[in-house]
């Protein structure tokens, strides 16, 4: 049996694990778009590492476009067997992936619009078409299920506590006489989540792929998040009479920021400003996790006694068309804009922020992870001018981050996750979706841990399990 690492490998985006079974069966682990990575970007998504027409089935741990963001183009390259995912999964994927594709077609149409003497078109990478056909090979399995995929693979999902529907994946593999478990963490999320349930434990694995992305990190002894913007709203809004444009994820960070702020309304703290979603996706999203009460943590199911609605408040309106959208633009008054996607990499974040960065009566408020290459990774880093649709801006906003906002466990969080392992058992953990020192430094505190033998996967490499 051998696996093989065609992205997130020493970095955080394009989660991609090909695992190859003696019998030429093979099952991918996610299949995401890359994100953030600069000029290469594109050339990453272009190419698989691996023949889409040879991979036999597909297990999907969760809905994030570095997740499943490539799955349709996987299918358009001929993969024609079965995706595995929880429903709600299902249910996320199929508005992210239709939203990438919309993005995708409608930033090729706006890059081509605006070509310079020599520069080639600008193609999507798939079409709705794509993602139609896609959803069709999607096969519903629930948390805690034992589901046979074959005679020789079983399948079991728990909850990771990341975003609605996300699941560690656990593969029981029968061959040569013998069982192999192999588990992926997807991505693991944080124990006292603001809306999410903590982790699930999960069985002894022979061989574990663990998310880094924050292995070096601490979210706690942090600022509460409703004061954080409490600060940043009233200073832009009410001091410097300016807007607050949050790039914030669709799926998982929009619905956290529109509970901290219901919560301010219900403490009596909400600033007298206008609030807007501008986000489609993000709008289909909340409906589809209000949808889903039983994931919330007992404490959403405290305030859920006292207020019926906690994701809307005075203020909030969801914008929808592109014409509204280009309005807030022209509306010189105060109000905060949240909007996708997170890294401000696509999407009409970017075109607030277009607007907006020039002007110091500004805020530009990043609330989660951004790859270092990305928009929102300079701006974080506090680069002084920033390209955006090919033209560069000045930045003269003030940029601020609340980096307690996240939906990706701490190193702490990551241990408590892997605490229900016997280290002694565990034959090999492979270290994903994290920048490389990072995982170097989570390499350390897992040894520390008791776990031996830990690898870190370069993009492409190929490791034969013993």
């Amino acid at each position: 049996m051998k696996i093989a690492f065609h992205g997130a490998a020493r970095t955080v985006t394009g989660s991609k694990h090909l695992i190859t079974l003696n019998n030429n069966t093979q099952i991918l682990l996610d299949c995401g778009l890359f994100q953030g990575m600069g000029r290469v970007t594109d050339k990453l998504n272009d190419y698989f590492g691996f023949d889409a027409t040879k991979v036999t089935y597909l297990v999907l741990s969760h809905a994030h476009i570095d997740h499943c963001g490539l799955l349709p183009k996987l299918v358009a390259d001929g993969f024609s067997g079965t995706i595995f995912c929880t429903s709600a999964t299902m249910d996320l994927a199929r508005i992210l992936m239709m939203d990438s594709a919309k993005i995708q077609m409608q930033d090729a149409e706006f890059s081509n619009r605006h070509l310079r003497e020599g520069e080639e078109m600008e193609e999507a990478l798939y079409t709705d078409q794509d993602v139609n056909k896609t959803l069709s090979q999607m096969k519903i399995v629930e948390y805690e299920e034992e589901f046979e995929i074959d005679q020789y693979i079983t399948l079991r999902f728990t909850d990771a506590g990341h975003i609605l529907g996300s699941a560690a994946v656990h593969l029981t593999i029968r061959e040569d006489n013998r069982s192999t478990r192999i588990t992926f963490s997807g991505d693991v999320g944080r124990y006292g989540d603001l809306l999410l349930k903590s982790p699930q434990q999960f069985d002894q694995a022979d061989y574990i792929l663990m998310e880094s992305t924050y292995g070096d990190s601490l979210h706690k002894d942090l600022d509460p998040i409703e004061e954080l913007l409490l600060d940043v709203i009233n200073q832009t809004c009410k001091v410097k009479k300016g807007k607050v444009i949050i790039p914030a994820f669709a799926v998982g960070r929009t619905q956290e920021l529109l509970y901290a702020l219901n919560g301010l309304e219900l403490k009596g703290k909400l600033p007298d400003v206008s609030y807007y979603v501008d986000s489609p996706l993000s709008s289909k999203a909340t409906e589809i996790l209000k949808n889903h009460p039983e994931v919330y943590n007992n404490g959403v199911k405290e305030v859920l006694k006292v207020d019926h609605d906690i994701l809307a408040f005075k203020g909030l309106r969801f914008i929808e068309s592109v014409e509204e959208s280009k309005a807030l633009n022209q509306d010189p008054r105060p109000c905060v804009i949240i909007s996708a996607s997170g890294m401000a990499e696509a999407g009409r974040v970017r075109h607030h922020i277009r607007n907006n960065i020039s002007n110091h009566k500004n805020t530009i408020l990043m609330v989660g992870y951004c790859e270092p290459n990305s928009l929102g990774g300079q701006l974080i880093a506090g680069k002084k001018v920033v390209e955006i649709f090919r033209d560069e801006y000045d930045v003269k906003a003030e940029v601020q981050s609340i980096k307690s906002m996240s939906a990706h466990g701490d190193y702490e969080d990551l241990l408590h996750f892997l605490s229900c392992q016997n280290p002694e058992k565990v034959k090999q953990v492979f270290l994903v979706h994290g920048e490389y020192d990072i995982q170097q430094n989570f390499a350390t505190r897992l040894k520390d841990a008791g776990f031996k033998h830990i690898a870190i996967p370069e993009y492409h490499q190929e490791f034969e399990l013993d």
